[in-house]
């Protein structure tokens, strides 16, 4: 376990460097400049060098690379040219509202998921399966803001259960925010569910065709008892992939929700960065969620090697 967790260790770091490079590069490259777009409509070439040196946009790109990254590791992000406030600050008031979201939505979609995923893997072939893998089959077809749009106006327009928008705070209390954050996380959730399922369907049906389920089977076990006492561990290793790559996904891709919904969480912020050149807070939070996939990658590695004991056999030798 020890050399398989080196291998990994060492690999994560290797690619959070060369990630934070490519970052910066492409940053660069970006036509616009910050100090252009905050001086507006004026032409005071003078003011807009104040600007620049102010920003630290006159140096070199090694010197702005070295000290963006190193005050990253520090805590330090630097100062929005924007809201001219820290950027460490402005994305831990997003991440407020979108990791509670992502959170929330990759629960709902688990919850969902694996319970179909085993019910129609055990009746395989029949009506029941083929029904929930349809529904599946439309769910991986729609796209989500189409279904938050679809949830705004039955229980938002109609019902009136939820808000149709809008963000108090958790200052409001926790239920308030959860209730806020009910309808985003279903139009995030029910997309990852059903792919989430039919990966599931898929692995629990190439579990039960090995020996050790047969084997199982012989000695008396039913195919439920087989499949849940010797089956659903390694049916669970790719399903664990799918939700580290989806926990990715919901963390930065919500942006088009969360501009339905109006939330203020990471994914708009970026959106609105991009639009108003504001550089280093793209920078900053492109690098993060780079950081969160691998992160999150390399504990469901951690995972996969305690749930199948040959990984860590294999790195040893």
């Amino acid at each position: 376990m020890g050399a398989y967790l080196f291998k990994r260790t060492l690999s994560l770091i290797i690619t959070l460097i060369v990630a934070s490079i490519v970052i910066f590069i492409m940053i660069e490259v970006v036509p616009g400049d910050p100090a252009a777009f905050m001086m507006g409509l004026s032409d005071n070439t003078e003011a807009a060098n104040a600007v620049r040196t102010e920003l630290g946009l006159d140096a070199s790109a090694w010197q702005r690379y070295f000290t963006w990254i190193f005050g990253m590791t520090s805590g330090d992000f630097g100062i929005s040219y924007t809201y001219r406030i820290p950027v460490s600050e402005l994305i831990g008031q997003r991440l407020l509202v979108s990791v509670p979201l992502t959170l929330y939505s990759l629960i709902l979609s688990t919850m969902i998921a694996i319970p179909v995923g085993i019910i129609a893997a055990s009746r395989r072939g029949s009506f029941v399966d083929t029904v929930l893998m349809g529904l599946a089959q439309v769910g991986v077809a729609v796209p989500n803001f189409w279904f938050a749009i679809i949830l705004v106006l039955f229980f938002s327009t109609s019902l009136g259960w939820f808000s149709a928008g809008g963000f108090l705070g958790w200052d409001a209390g926790f239920f308030q925010g959860l209730k806020a954050l009910t309808l985003p996380a279903i139009s995030l959730a029910l997309p990852q569910a059903a792919i989430l399922s039919r990966i599931m369907r898929s692995s629990i049906l190439d579990v039960m065709d090995e020996d050790y389920i047969r084997t199982a089977r012989a000695k008396g076990l039913s195919k439920n008892q087989a499949l849940i006492d010797h089956g659903l561990r390694n049916a669970m290793i790719p399903v664990l992939t799918i939700l580290g790559l989806q926990f990715s996904f919901l963390l930065a891709g919500g942006i088009i929700i969360e501009s339905i919904f109006s939330l203020p969480g990471l994914g708009r912020l970026v959106f609105q960065s991009i639009a108003q050149r504001d550089l280093i807070v793209v920078k900053s939070i492109v690098t993060l969620l780079v950081f969160a996939v691998v992160m999150i990658t390399f504990f469901v590695d951690m995972c996969y090697a305690l749930v199948d004991p040959r990984l860590r056999e294999g790195a040893q030798k």
